[in-house]
């Protein structure tokens, strides 16, 4: 079926306007009636205000809001204009330089937070007490088609400045309206996804497609989380992998029944194997899942069932999607050769707002900004970031593969490797990591030693409490880099 978001809301508020689509945990929850009575009455709000056609809308909204944020998302697309998701911990400069790079006309926000003065700014409150065209005053929106533009979602910025990716109705509701929706076999699907994230988004359009009711909380702690799962028997659960490694240091299955989950995907970053390993212990009847992609590809994917005869691997393509590898230039390499990773999307590809020929997009394919080789089988291995990879002397040093391996041992929660500056050798590598107890670093390296070659053992070993990451989920290695230069 091809449908746009606000037709999709609202089929499902047609044919199930009771069905329950969003909870947030002990605040509010969504039916799809609620959500597509309050979408339609902000939208016509928004045009009463102006917005137009393709208008850009901030929307700052926190964990503790997804009902709300929603509700907005979907009336700003009701509204014929696009949405611009954006976390309630961006700082006021980031939220600024966001909202400025893709000429927003206004900001919808939650109660209570600070936002730029760009244009205007309301809550969803506000907006719901704000005359409709029902009352007169003016003419509906035209509705939206395929091929406008819906959203706009900024990157990380892990690697430098964030950039507005751009996707279309079709792109975001591709693959959706089908008479089997995903995750049939859960009445609950949990997640702890922060908003302004690809991953966040994937979950809305959960919550508008998938079977089960998406349930999330205002704050993450693994204990919240676990109760959270063990209360709605969910049958599905998604997170980052640093959520599954806080859920595996604190032991939560030894208090909570997790054994009602039967899919645990983990997205956003590789999930290292030992974590994998750890939490099938956990969820004793789940199948234990990576999947791979990237704001700039979504919908497009790996995915990939823990195997332990393939800890390495992001999985193969499915749904349609393809995944190569290329050199820079885009010429194929054979299965085993290391190179660039690519990937094409059977939905309308996405694009860098404002930046329409950049070279990321070629031909229907992206470039993900990572090295990696397939096997025979089609299992895709990542071997590093493009822009993680150490380069030591004459060698070059996969920080992925480093990480997996200092992660094997028993003392270590989390640990992150990374380059820094050397006088001689140009760059050698250095291990961020916390602990269970103190673990000197003469004992790491002993530990390394047969493991790891000798230019891929760390010259540094810089204990933390935690690593920093961003609101993705993500290990900021600029942070770490400046710790290490500061120190």
């Amino acid at each position: 079926m091809n449908l746009t978001v606000p037709q999709l809301l609202g089929d499902r508020a047609l044919t199930d306007p009771d069905g329950v689509a969003l909870i947030v945990h002990g605040s509010a929850q969504l039916t799809y009636r609620q959500w597509h009575e309050r979408s339609t009455a902000l939208a016509n709000a928004l045009v009463t205000r102006g917005v137009g056609r393709g208008d850009r809308v901030g929307l700052v909204f926190g964990a503790a809001d997804w009902a709300d944020y929603a509700v907005a998302f979907c009336g700003v697309l009701a509204a014929g204009a696009v949405a611009v998701p954006l976390s309630d911990r961006l700082t006021l400069d980031d939220l600024r330089f966001m909202l400025e790079n893709c000429r927003a006309t206004g900001v919808v926000h939650a109660a209570g937070l600070a936002v730029p003065e760009i244009g205007w700014s309301a809550t969803v409150d506000g907006l719901d007490a704000e005359t409709s065209y029902e009352k007169g005053d003016i003419a509906p929106p035209e509705p939206a088609e395929l091929g406008d533009l819906a959203q706009i979602l900024y990157t990380s910025g892990t690697t430098g400045r964030p950039k507005g990716v751009s996707a279309t109705h079709a792109n975001l509701a591709y693959g959706c309206g089908a008479k089997r929706r995903p995750f049939a076999h859960s009445r609950h699907l949990v997640h702890a996804f922060p908003i302004g994230t690809n991953a966040g988004q994937a979950m809305l359009i959960n919550a508008l497609d998938a079977q089960p009711a998406v349930v999330t909380l205002p704050r993450f702690t693994p204990a919240r989380f676990a109760s959270l799962i063990e209360s709605y028997r969910a049958g599905t659960v998604f997170l980052v992998p640093a959520m599954a490694i806080e859920l595996v240091n604190a032991k939560v299955a030894e208090r909570h029944d997790l054994s009602s989950v039967l899919l645990l995907g983990s997205a956003a970053a590789p999930l290292p194997s030992a974590v994998a390993q750890a939490l099938t212990t956990a969820f004793p009847n789940a199948t234990i899942t990576n999947y791979y992609t990237s704001t700039e590809a979504a919908p497009a994917q790996t995915v990939m069932m823990f195997d332990p005869d393939r800890p390495g691997s992001v999985g193969r393509a499915i749904a349609g999607g393809r995944v190569r590898i290329a050199t820079a230039e885009g010429e194929p390499l054979a299965p085993g050769e290391t190179g660039e990773v690519w990937m094409r999307s059977p939905a309308a590809p996405r694009a860098y707002y404002g930046d329409p020929d950049s070279g990321t997009f070629r031909d229907g394919w992206v470039r993900m900004g990572d090295l990696g080789y397939i096997d025979a089988d089609g299992y895709l291995y990542l071997v590093d970031r493009e822009s993680d990879v150490v380069k030591s002397g004459a060698f070059k040093v996969s920080t992925i593969h480093v990480e997996e391996v200092v992660y094997q041992h028993p003392a270590v929660i989390e640990a992150a490797a990374f380059g820094v500056p050397h006088p001689v050798l140009g760059t050698v590598v250095t291990v961020a990591l916390a602990t269970r107890e103190p673990l000197a670093p003469e004992d790491l390296r002993i530990f390394l030693k047969d493991r790891l070659a000798p230019h891929e053992l760390p010259a540094h070993v810089l204990a933390v409490d935690a690593l920093p990451r961003n609101a993705g989920g993500k290990v900021d290695k600029k942070a770490l880099r400046r710790t290490m230069e500061d120190a």
